[in-house]
């Protein structure tokens, strides 16, 4: 009896035992994958900040960059011709023998979708001549269709809904491989942002269209606001379409601008889900939303204004001196002109009050009107937020941020039941919020880096309860474990935020000192928190970061210019000034969207008295403290091989921040 006692008691001890180091194990494993979770989330918090800090630079810029289009269009003629002039042109263009890409016949069938499919699979192109006439074709359908479009699962039983593919054709052709290709049994719904940042956005438009005009009842597209040309050119796709159609892109750039101004503003699914790509206001008005000219919003970037008109200033010929002679003439007026901007959502005022006797400005009213402006911007540009109330977007600078009782109040005054929007990179693919009256989809998995985030599309049916899919296009990271794949992205986006960092160095440094007024170089985690928002404006978790981006003293206390050790410019550029070398990197963006707003042909080179003058142009209107005689130094020194001309693509390459000891 004894014996069994004590075999059964110590049975029970090792079970007791090994429960407990389950117990612990477990804890470990949960605290473990927390943490990861937790840096994935930060990650994702820095590169959407930064991303929404550069939004808001170019909506700010607006002004500037109306007033840049307004004086140069006689370089970028924004007028394709009529529909007879596009024909005659597209006739012009010859398909060579030695061309084997797909071949459309018009109007189109499944067949040519299959081949564009196929040929963009093995990375061929489209030739120029089956693009200009897609664009054109598109361009006629759309025209034909109201701003608001109205679609019943009743016919198919289930609608697919995609966010944002920016670019990003793995993204598409997967979706299509899982959820099979459009058809009158599979109908879709793309939520905008087809294009920009990825390198596919021209084949994802052309796949897009051409199933649209094959199945023009069963594929249905909404406007995104990357569906800008003003916006293109800061984020890829207009450098895209000029490095794949060079001689032709100018044509397609130029009726792409119409073809974006024509595709329909939202979606509504069974009179109850309303479909947009960014969100609504607190004075969204659907009504008035579907009875405009929608055509009339051809930029956000170029919103309802007073114009100014110059006398005295002749429109000069192409040739670059007399494209030189008429920027120093704009300086001149830049300098005397004053630029306002009367909040984001208002839009910008240009004002000159004392100009020379020669120069007037006439009142001209715009033919967008600023109600029409307003409602476009906030159901493109708006986010939902937890809090109610609408208040403006100022992390984006267009739009706003709508609440949980905004929703209510809309979805109550059209008898709606749901909101499906896009516009926000979210971890999962998906997000649903404002108590399941909100769903975000977003289509664009490894958004900012391999790994940072799925994708997802979304299935409704006649119950209107969304099933979602998730997917990530995975070339690599599926055989890394978990915490490197998160290690990756980490290191990305922290790399992302020292770059941010090195663009303000001395703003930074002027902030911590004022901490720090005896020079130790040593500041509290607290005040070193409080200069960087106060400086860089992103919303992060600073105190949580520092330990990432500064050294920090064995008093806890920060060394504030470690942020700065690891960091250079590279290639150095000795005869620079340094200062001028932060101020060119942190404006470098904007410095190429100036350019390729004068640089009629493209060409990517321009001439040491253009760049002279473009920066002086945009320095008239931010006030930078450079004088001309540092610029001129800049000019000669990236002139590599004296021939007067500077590749401008290059210049911009060189500014580029690495950390010193990866480059060693």
């Amino acid at each position: 009896m004894g014996c069994g006692t004590s075999v059964t008691g110590s049975r029970a001890k090792k079970s007791e035992r090994a429960i407990k180091a389950a117990i612990l194990i477990q804890r470990w494993y949960r605290c473990y994958m927390a943490r990861l979770k937790m840096r994935r989330q930060y990650a994702l918090s820095i590169f959407q900040s930064i991303e929404y800090a550069e939004e808001q630079a170019q909506l700010q810029l607006s002004s500037f960059f109306t007033f840049m289009l307004d004086h140069f269009t006689h370089l970028n003629e924004t007028d394709t011709g009529s529909d007879v002039q596009l024909l005659e042109y597209e006739r012009m263009i010859e398909i060579p023998d030695s061309y084997h890409g797909p071949q459309l016949s018009f109007p189109l069938t499944v067949a040519d979708t299959n081949s564009l499919l196929h040929a963009f699979k093995d990375q061929q192109h489209l030739h120029a001549r089956y693009v200009l006439q897609l664009l054109h074709e598109t361009k006629k359908l759309l025209k034909q269709m109201p701003n608001i479009i109205h679609l019943s699962t009743s016919y198919s039983k289930e609608i697919t809904i995609c966010g944002d593919l920016h670019g990003k054709l793995d993204d598409l052709l997967l979706i299509f491989y899982k959820n099979g290709l459009p058809s009158e049994e599979n109908p879709y719904l793309f939520n905008g942002d087809f294009v920009d940042r990825g390198e596919n956005s021209i084949e994802i438009l052309i796949i897009l269209f051409a199933f649209l005009l094959v199945y023009p009842n069963h594929l249905h597209l909404n406007r995104g606001n990357h569906e800008d040309h003003i916006v293109n050119l800061r984020y890829g796709f207009t450098k895209e379409v000029m490095k794949k159609y060079r001689s032709h892109g100018k044509k397609f750039l130029n009726l792409l601008q119409d073809v974006y101004s024509w595709l329909p503003l939202a979606t509504v699914i069974d009179s109850k889900v309303l479909i947009v790509h960014g969100g609504i206001s607190d004075t969204t008005d659907l009504d008035f939303l579907n009875s405009f000219k929608r055509n009339k919003m051809k930029s956000v970037l170029r919103p309802p204004r007073q114009d100014i008109a110059v006398k005295g200033m002749t429109r000069p010929s192409s040739s670059s001196s007399h494209r030189r002679q008429y920027t120093s003439d704009l300086l001149d007026v830049g300098k005397h002109m004053c630029l306002l901007h009367d909040g984001v959502n208002s839009g910008p005022l240009l004002e000159a009050p004392y100009l020379e006797s020669s120069v007037c400005m006439p009142s001209m009213p715009s033919e967008l009107t600023a109600k029409e402006w307003k409602q476009v911007v906030d159901i493109l540009w708006s986010d939902p937020k937890n809090q109610n109330g609408c208040t403006p977007n100022k992390v984006r600078g267009g739009g706003c941020y709508f609440g949980p009782d905004v929703t209510a109040r809309l979805l109550k005054r059209y008898n709606l039941k749901m909101l499906i929007r896009s516009h926000e990179c979210k971890q999962e693919g998906y997000e649903i919020s404002h108590d399941g009256q909100v769903i975000t989809i977003f289509s664009a998995s490894n958004y900012y880096e391999d790994g940072s985030n799925r994708g997802a599309y979304l299935k409704l049916s006649p119950d209107l309860i969304p099933r979602f899919v998730q997917y990530q296009v995975s070339k690599w990271t599926h055989k890394q474990t978990l915490h490197q794949r998160v290690s990756v992205v980490e290191w990305s986006a922290l790399k992302s935020l020292r770059e941010k960092l090195y663009s303000r160095r001395s703003e930074l440094i002027a902030a911590f000192r004022q901490y720090d007024p005896n020079y130790t170089g040593k500041i509290s985690a607290t005040e070193w928190a409080s200069a960087m928002e106060s400086v860089l404006h992103l919303d992060l978790p600073w105190r949580t970061l520092r330990s990432r981006l500064v050294q920090l003293a064995p008093d806890g206390s920060v060394e504030y210019l470690s942020c700065f050790n690891d960091l250079e410019i590279e290639p150095p550029i000795k005869e620079v000034q340094p200062a001028l070398v932060e101020t060119l990197y942190r404006y470098r963006t904007d410095l190429e969207i100036i350019f390729n707003i004068i640089d009629k042909d493209h060409s990517g080179l321009i001439s040491i008295e253009e760049f002279r003058q473009t920066w002086k142009l945009f320095n008239s209107h931010l006030k930078i403290d450079i004088d001309d005689e540092s610029i001129d130094n800049l000019a000669r020194s990236i002139d590599f091989n004296k021939d007067g001309n500077i590749d401008f693509n290059e210049f911009l390459e060189a500014f580029h921040v690495v950390n010193k000891f990866e480059n060693k």
